[in-house]
């Protein structure tokens, strides 16, 4: 047998091996939760029991003791095979969002694919969001962040971005997790209890299906590889759609992105499937995917990051 023969290769994500090696072509680095003396953002990790999940948390600046900030759970993205909530990408950016958002942040460290097959990625998300909901007034969770300085009648869920640069692009697969966990949490709501409101989801740059195949979700989803899977084509579910809880949903677009008709159809069927919220897309035009992360002081970024302060104060 040759091992080095390749049985199976998404460009720029992985490629795998006869012998079941796996190789990636991306590998992210490990950044130390920290605290910023300039925002006074201040981050640390915590494993949780269930599926043995990291979450990095994020608590911005406290003025006073008994201070009260809205949630954010945070799902990072890269085509459900790459990236870190731990990476530089993703650390920084949910230092900047927990600063100028002025939220208490959560940021999830799922398996990957394709060491860990789908529905890993949803299940330890789905762990988190149980974990969370333990807290809410009174539960049992014990974390003193969450317990201290969490304001679950404000709970908002967010995803987003792979990685871009000169030579990778990377997919949303974040925003699907985000939706994902917020079309479960409305089908079954009384697994996370009633203290837990959901109010908002933002999506940036989202990665769903459409009717072509899809090598990542082909390889990645051996229980259900048909693009059809409401898991990764809601647009073609609007009953499902309708059935979403939270009541404001942003999308966030790029204009020269290539995933960025995927966007446009979700906001569309969800306006025209029955769901009683509200919904508003937001596209920059003449950027590409997740190039807030690539630039991130540039305007446009800085644009993006108002869009976003203004859904969680409005929404909150």
């Amino acid at each position: 047998m040759d091992s080095n023969e390749v049985v199976y290769e998404v460009p720029r994500f992985f490629r795998v091996y006869k012998d079941g090696r796996i190789e990636k072509f991306r590998k992210h680095d490990f950044v130390h939760p920290s605290d910023n003396p300039i925002t006074g953002v201040r981050s640390k990790d915590i494993v949780v029991p269930e599926n043995d999940v990291t979450v990095r948390l994020y608590l911005p600046k406290i003025t006073q003791n008994d201070q009260k900030f809205p949630l954010l759970v945070y799902f990072h993205g890269g085509g459900f095979a790459i990236e870190s909530a731990f990476s530089t990408y993703y650390d920084s950016y949910l230092h900047s969002l927990a600063a100028e958002t002025n939220v208490l942040a959560v940021s999830v460290e799922y398996r990957l694919a394709p060491e860990h097959k789908i529905p890993a990625c949803y299940d330890d998300s789905w762990a988190i969001m149980k974990w969370v909901s333990q807290h809410a007034n009174g539960g049992q969770g014990t974390e003193p962040w969450l317990k201290s300085h969490a304001d679950f009648s404000g709970v908002f869920l967010s995803g987003s971005l792979g990685n871009n640069c000169s030579t990778y692009q990377g997919d949303s697969a974040g925003a699907n997790i985000a939706h994902n966990m917020m079309m479960r949490a409305s089908l079954d709501e009384d697994k996370l209890g009633d203290s837990l409101k959901l109010v908002g989801l933002a999506l940036i740059h989202p990665y769903f299906g459409t009717n072509e195949p899809d090598g990542i979700w082909s390889y990645c989803c051996p229980e259900n590889p048909k693009t059809d899977d409401p898991r990764f084509n809601p647009a073609a579910h609007p009953s499902l759609l309708s059935k979403l809880v939270c009541s404001k949903i942003l999308i966030c677009t790029g204009g020269k992105d290539f995933i960025r008709d995927r966007g446009w159809t979700y906001y569309e069927v969800l306006k025209k499937c029955g769901w009683k919220g509200e919904v508003e897309i937001k596209e920059t035009e003449g950027e590409e995917h997740v190039f807030h992360l690539v630039k991130p002081t540039c305007e446009r970024a800085k644009a993006l990051m108002k869009w976003l302060v203004d859904f969680f104060q409005q929404s909150g």
